[in-house]
């Protein structure tokens, strides 16, 4: 029974976790569903290991501590397998060149450990290896609070406390319950620590076999929502040559460009090197960030997704437009426009995604037709970039912005002509609508109450009353007013309405062009003036 951690039991703490990490490795690759389903959490895992046992060899009469810290940074890989090596250096900041750890130093360690590998991640989530870490950690503080003060008592309530919070994991990430699993980089730090429990004890912990995945229901209703898919590819490289304020702005940036972002430095014989993680679409990007931060080597790009969409047609061209109602839909679609539905709740990022990428298309126009919707669009048409399509979103906020826009594409133009031809005919298209109020409320009009007509030009109500034709006839003057060479009418469910406003369009600006669409849509009138 081992009193205090030196430099032969660290040693042998290492040898042992790399042993355990090598029998648990394909069934912590199997639980690897977060923060993508790429399968290497115990490969990654045992590779960290292998590289602070390697390095440790490598250095003989050198601080233990040192030797595998470094190692373990210099050699980290993947998301879980860096988030160790910032657990062990963690330690090592803590334990490196002090008298040999006891129980209340090693809990005291472990806690720094833990709150610095939080830190180290740019955008730290609950259910995964920190979570894990920081549980162990809290329950060895606890431990020593409560007078369990021996070494072996706090490593025993590191390991069962780390436990505990790995089967609690489910129910903190989603993608986790769905695969009916718990995390797999928390998984593996538990295997950790169960080697430094056998290392101190003598005796390796009693545990139940982790849990495989469950397997896929047969019923496709009860198939559980998958997460959606993430950033393209996972880059990773060493940083030499930079300084604390260089690598506070390459996290920034890096932030920007992706997800899963680690940056965890270490000292070496020639200088501070910092391992540098991040899964993202744009690789150029974040290997340029990191040349503008100091001098990337070892640079290793791995696609995330197992399987790729079909590469873009280079000079085909798509137009994709959000449409809410079934007779829009048909409107664009009947244009040669790729429709995404959009229901009571919007649209999902994801849906856009996959319509672009459906298109086959190499230039893809993205028509948002509302202004709540143009950052979903941005964001799916940054996705769609990743996957080698040229993406543009014209920011259109209302269907009639969107015709006018399909009105003037021409595929024979230079992608960007067209997509600037496009944005100044949606732009120059005033857009207004004629809705019911749902409920009593104050407009930038007066007050209205529920059933009443309001007229809104550019989202701003202009026109209250109580006849949806009267306040029709109102708008149109208003809007007139200003001048306008054409207007488009879309036409809900009461063709009555049109008529009445084609009548009054004929009567009142008889030199006004008027372009009608009988669209059965959910608003009863919408108008577009050019």
């Amino acid at each position: 029974m081992l009193q205090a951690l030196d430099d032969a039991a660290v040693g042998q703490w290492c040898r042992a976790a790399v042993a355990a990490l090598s029998g648990a490795r394909g069934r912590l690759d199997d639980l690897n569903v977060f923060p993508v389903p790429d399968g290497d959490t115990g490969t990654n895992l045992l590779l960290t290991a292998q590289a602070a046992v390697a390095a440790l060899d490598a250095s003989p009469g050198e601080p233990a501590w040192t030797a595998l810290t470094r190692g373990a940074v210099l050699g980290a890989r993947g998301n879980s397998g860096t988030i160790l090596a910032q657990l062990l250096r963690g330690l090592s900041d803590q334990l490196a060149g002090e008298e040999p750890a006891d129980g209340p130093g090693l809990a005291a360690a472990l806690q720094k450990a833990a709150d610095s590998a939080y830190s180290a991640v740019a955008d730290p989530e609950e259910g995964t290896l920190l979570t894990v870490a920081r549980a162990g950690a809290e329950a060895a503080v606890t431990a020593v609070a409560q007078g369990h003060t021996a070494l072996a008592d706090v490593v025993t309530a590191a390991a069962d406390g780390a436990r505990t919070a790995l089967e609690a994991t489910p129910g903190q990430l989603d993608a986790l319950r769905a695969a009916g699993v718990v995390d797999a980089g928390g998984a593996g730090f538990c295997v950790v620590l169960d080697a430094l429990v056998a290392t101190v004890t003598g005796v390796e912990p009693a545990r139940p076999p982790l849990v495989p995945r469950r397997a896929r229901p047969a019923d496709p209703a009860a198939v559980p929502h998958q997460p959606p898919p993430g950033p393209g590819s996972e880059v990773q490289y060493l940083l030499a040559d930079a300084d604390e304020a260089a690598v506070a702005v390459l996290q920034t940036r890096l932030a920007t460009l992706g997800d899963s972002l680690v940056v965890v430095g270490v000292d070496t014989a020639t200088g501070r090197q910092w391992n540098v993680h991040v899964h993202t679409n744009d690789v150029g990007g974040a290997i340029e960030a990191g040349i503008e931060a100091g001098r990337p080597h070892s640079i290793a790009v791995t696609p995330l997704a197992p399987v790729r969409p079909a590469a873009p047609v280079p000079g085909l061209r798509a137009v994709v437009a959000v449409v809410p109602g079934e007779g829009l839909a048909q409107l664009f679609s009947g244009e040669g426009v790729r429709v995404v539905p959009c229901g009571s709740s919007g649209v999902d990022e994801d849906e856009l995604l996959a319509e672009m990428v459906a298109s086959g298309a190499g230039d893809v126009v993205v028509l948002p037709n509302d202004p709540a919707l143009t950052p979903v669009a941005a964001r799916a048409a940054d996705r769609a970039r990743g996957a080698g399509r040229d993406v543009a979103v014209v920011p259109t906020r209302s269907p009639v912005q969107g015709l006018a826009a399909i009105a003037v594409a021409d595929p024979t133009r230079r992608f960007g002509d067209d997509v600037i031809a496009m944005a100044e005919a949606a732009a120059a298209t005033r857009w207004a609508e004629v809705v019911v109020a749902e409920s009593d409320a104050l407009t930038s009009a007066g007050p209205c109450r529920a059933g009443d007509a309001l007229g809104a030009a550019e989202g701003d109500v202009v026109v209250v009353g109580q006849d949806l034709t009267a306040v029709a006839r109102e708008l149109l003057d208003r809007l007139l007013s200003a001048g306008g060479e054409m207007a488009t009418l879309v036409v809900g469910p009461d063709v009555a309405l049109g008529d009445a406003v084609c009548a009054h369009l004929a009567s009142a600006h008889p030199t006004v062009e008027v372009v009608r669409y009988d669209a059965g849509a959910v608003v009863p009138l919408q108008v577009g003036v050019e």
